[in-house]
């Protein structure tokens, strides 16, 4: 129960940090990523499909390379994702896993 505790402070601490309307991006391009995008990275990787993004030797290196390679996800999967779509997966994909 603790570390839940700990790990639900931590994440508030982590988008009080954030302004208002990028916090909003990361939840819309995080619902925007469970939808459209889980499911086919778990049947790639296994599990929830997230060792895509934590392998050794993931092919994206830098913020344009991620905006480059959820842009080509949209075109493959013809979500038809306006831009502020893509933008908001893309600070989802950063904030939970890049860093950029």
């Amino acid at each position: 129960m603790r570390q839940i505790t700990t790990g639900i402070a931590a994440l508030a601490l982590g988008l009080s940090g954030i302004g208002a309307a990028q916090a909003d991006d990361i939840r819309k391009g995080q619902e925007l990523h469970s939808d459209n995008c889980i499911s086919c990275h778990a049947d790639m990787m296994g599990g929830d499909g997230s060792g895509l993004y934590t392998r050794d030797n993931r092919m994206v290196g830098s913020h344009d390379q991620l905006v480059s390679q959820v842009n080509m996800c949209n075109t493959q999967l013809g979500t038809n994702w306006f831009d502020d779509e893509v933008a908001a997966v893309v600070e989802y994909l950063n904030a939970e896993y890049y860093n950029f």
